[in-house]
């Protein structure tokens, strides 16, 4: 069974590739646009299909439109109802509705040799709900929670698992939408909405909850697995944030309000839920679940031994779950999802290509883990750049930015480097084996969707990943899964004794992370980063702007604590 997920309506268009239930390659179109989020979520946009990532995952996989056994399309345009009727006030939305009826006509324009009867519609909440509970491991019987803005004509699924079925148990009918509501406070804040609600998030550890009790009467659960999310006069408790101006105190306040009723709400529903199941295992997918904050307040109180979350839990994810869930309809079991690295990635020869055709001066040491791991103890920005790109929307150690931990000024740093606001914190990379020495929180943590305490006694070895509340989103490294970054760890403890690195996305501000070589040269020559780690080559700044323009001569190969390296090169005439 081949099976195409395409994720087109909202935003965060995206394709995925499950063969015989094995997930062969997911990538969000982002990535090839170098559009942030693909599209904005306007009703006018939903034409617009992932179109390079679906013809790249065929390609992975040496595939061609015509041997694709079923392609799904997130969204269920039966299902819905225009908006007016549903209380969202969109007179724009049966356009989009227009367009999601007409998917299969322009999936098959889009993929020419795809016969447009292979298209199947999966309700988008289902299709959320299968790339938790399909993907994640040891889940063969589990609940699930997805959260997001809106989907046809609801904002909310409670849902089981048992073995290859899902079954509904409970939705929230709209208006009523915890995404919706974050996103019209995000947009508030003076934030881009259906974009930086990551931004609100972190902003609310700068504030008090004064305004809870006011945010109740708005925001509340109804005790039956529902909620109440609506209506919410934003302007009455802090006032609006426009552009570039700076936050205040009551805008601090608002959001952290925000963030302690959303997670008030979710652990009512968490709580409902496990009373209908009694699992041990709980999966989340949906926009909501990428707050990372409520999900380890839901891990730490809630009633489920394991909470696994989804990496790709926005819309990006409904295009696996559309596949996963046609492959299991089909009787046939899908395969836990491996790990996030699903998308591009580069041999060593295409690597070196690449940099010979930029003319870039270039090293191969012997061990490019050590190198950078020498790199990083002198205090150097480490723009790395490592096999297959993540599917979602963190760096997990495949296309990130690296820094010293232990020194206090690389938050600030980092920040200036991606032109980011100060007040957002950066993650770090740590040890599997080591994690629960400095922090405390649901682990292993390997797609960084969890916040952790950062124990006392560490807050002030690795001050660059403390957040202002005294919390860091950890991702932990299983050197077994990912030996590379496992040694490149093991290398920075032996030089400096801090099992843990800085870890943020190798992109910079409004830019989608860096996916192919040539985007992270560009961020590696636009921004002042140190070294470029690309497979097994390193690109250092000095020479990289010192040779500029002297053609094809050689770069003498630099040290990397005794490792040494093998050659040097610029150019195609090398």
């Amino acid at each position: 069974m081949r099976v195409l997920g395409i994720n087109a309506l909202f935003h965060d268009p995206a394709a995925a590739l499950v063969v015989d239930g094995r997930t062969l390659a997911a990538a969000e179109e982002e990535r090839f646009s170098r559009r942030k989020h693909g599209k904005r979520p306007l009703p006018f946009s939903a034409w617009e299909l992932p179109e390079q990532s679906a013809a790249w995952c065929l390609a992975q996989a040496g595939l061609r439109p015509q041997d694709l056994d079923a392609v799904t399309y997130s969204f269920d345009p039966a299902l819905a109802r225009p908006a007016d009727r549903m209380g969202l006030d969109d007179p724009w939305d049966h356009l989009r509705l227009t367009y999601a009826r007409e998917a299969p006509a322009f999936l098959a324009e889009a993929l020419p040799g795809l016969d447009s009867g292979l298209v199947r519609f999966v309700p988008h909440h289902l299709a959320h709900a299968a790339s938790s509970a399909f993907a994640a491991p040891d889940a063969e019987h589990c609940s699930v929670l997805v959260l997001d803005g809106r989907g046809e004509c609801a904002s909310h699924l409670a849902a089981r698992r048992t073995g290859n079925r899902l079954a509904a148990l409970r939705q929230q009918e709209l208006p009523h939408s915890l995404g919706l509501v974050y996103e019209e406070l995000t947009e508030h804040l003076g934030f881009l909405r259906s974009s930086d609600e990551y931004k609100v998030m972190a902003l609310a550890s700068y504030g008090r909850p004064r305004m809870l009790r006011e945010l109740r009467r708005y925001i509340h659960p109804t005790g039956d697995g529902g909620f109440r999310a609506a209506g919410v006069p934003w302007a009455e408790l802090a006032p609006p944030r426009h552009g570039d101006e700076a936050w205040t105190q009551p805008h601090a306040d608002l959001a952290a309000s925000a963030q302690a009723v959303l997670e008030e709400t979710l652990l009512d529903l968490v709580r409902w839920l496990h009373g209908q199941t009694h699992d041990e295992v709980l999966t989340m997918a949906g926009g909501v679940a990428l707050n990372c904050v409520a999900n380890s307040r839901i891990a730490r109180e809630g009633p489920f031994r394991r909470v696994w979350v989804q990496p790709a839990s926005g819309d990006a994810g409904t295009a696996l779950g559309g596949a996963l869930l046609h492959t299991a309809e089909r009787d046939e079991a899908p395969r836990p999802v491996p790990g996030a690295d699903l998308g591009r990635g580069w041999s060593d020869a295409e690597l070196e290509a690449w940099l010979k055709t930029a003319a870039v001066p270039f090293e191969r040491p012997v061990d490019v883990a050590r190198t950078v791991a020498r790199a990083l103890a002198d205090d150097a920005i480490v723009a790395w750049f490592q096999g297959r790109s993540e599917y979602g929307p963190r760096a997990l150690g495949h296309r990130s930015l690296l820094a010293h931990p232990g020194k206090s000024g690389n938050l600030e740093r980092l920040n200036d480097v991606k032109g980011r606001e100060q007040f957002r914190p950066v993650a770090p990379m740590v040890l599997a084996g080591r994690a629960a020495e400095l922090f405390d929180g649901p682990l292993p943590s390997p797609y960084m969707l969890f916040v952790h305490r950062v124990r006392p006694e560490w807050r002030d070895r690795i001050p660059a990943v403390v957040h202002v509340d005294g919390t860091a989103r950890v991702q932990t490294v299983n050197p077994d899964a990912e030996p590379l970054a496992g040694r490149m760890l093991t290398a920075f403890e032996e030089l400096t004794s801090l099992p843990v690195v800085v870890n943020t996305s190798l992109n910079t501000a409004g830019r989608p992370m860096a996916d192919d070589p040539r985007d992270a040269l560009e961020c590696f020559g636009s921004a002042p980063v140190d070294l470029l780690a690309i497979g097994p080559f390193v690109v250092r700044r000095e020479t990289f702007f010192s040779h500029r323009g002297e053609g094809t001569r050689g770069v003498a190969a630099g040290t990397d604590g005794g490792s040494g390296a093998e050659h040097a090169g610029t150019g195609p005439g090398r």
